[in-house]
């Protein structure tokens, strides 16, 4: 799927490199290392209605995610757990991890509810964190949710986080480590582009069809923030890739209200 944000995405980490992107990676992903003092390129998306999202291709360094990347696909106490979809149970296709402050309401979802560890338990997501509020003023997460994709049989598919421990506009950022895969948001169905009724004739309806479709390729060390009403109106996913051999660890940081619940 190329949309208007591909071709933004591809020109702006051009921008930022300098040059084209060589590929050969650690781990059979393509990437380039970066330095600090290089500036960060920077996606700001409306989608309208309150939705945003942002993203950002080299949020931490190269050599730092990879530091990163290596203690956590070590340390953290990964698990697959079985859950319930559409009344079928079947095993979670990724490795996952909760962590969250204490005194939180649980976490549950699709008929799996995780075990809660402490952000003491791993020092270095505290780091993370922390870089993650300095980029983001304003933003307080308290939550973590990790996930590890072993390969590009792993995934997750169309879905919003829309559970009411979040709120209605609760904020999510998304750091990513080791291979690239491929981000995708599409519109609920039934949800209007900025509000707006639906266009008339076949070439308005594949405009609106663009404008509703949007795809993200996520590199090692990148952050990704969706904002507002977008876990409301759009649906994301992860989709299986043949080309993605080796592992990618995502950090999706949130606020659960101490009121949830």
């Amino acid at each position: 799927m190329t949309t208007v944000t591909n071709l933004i995405l591809k020109a702006a980490a051009a921008a930022e490199n300098g040059e084209e992107d060589p590929g050969g990676a650690v781990g059979g992903c393509s990437g380039t290392s970066s330095s600090s003092s290089r500036r960060r390129s920077t996606l700001d998306l409306d989608l309208g209605n309150g939705s945003q999202v942002v993203y950002v291709a080299r949020f931490l360094g190269y050599q730092e995610s990879w530091d990163y990347f290596h203690y956590l696909n070590k340390h953290i106490p990964w698990t697959r757990p079985t859950i319930r979809v559409f009344g079928r149970s079947s095993v979670q296709p990724r490795d996952v991890c909760y962590v969250a402050s204490e005194g939180l309401p649980d976490l549950a979802y699709s008929g799996y509810q995780p075990h809660a560890h402490s952000w003491d338990e791993f020092p270095p997501l505290k780091d993370i964190l922390e870089a993650v509020h300095s980029a983001l003023p304003g933003s307080c997460f308290n939550s973590l949710l990790l996930n590890r994709y072993k390969g590009g049989s792993d995934y997750v598919s169309w879905h919003a986080d829309d559970e009411k421990l979040y709120g209605p506009t609760h904020g999510i950022a998304s750091v990513s480590f080791g291979c690239e895969r491929e981000f995708l948001l599409k519109r609920k169905p039934g949800k209007n582009f900025r509000g707006k009724k639906r266009s008339e004739g076949k070439r308005a309806r594949e405009q609106d069809r663009v404008a509703e479709q949007h795809s993200f390729t996520l590199k090692h060390g990148s952050l990704l923030v969706m904002r507002g009403y977008t876990q409301r109106d759009w649906l994301h996913s992860v989709p299986k890739r043949a080309k993605a051999q080796s592992t990618r660890i995502n950090l999706t940081f949130r606020l659960v209200p101490s009121h949830a619940g």
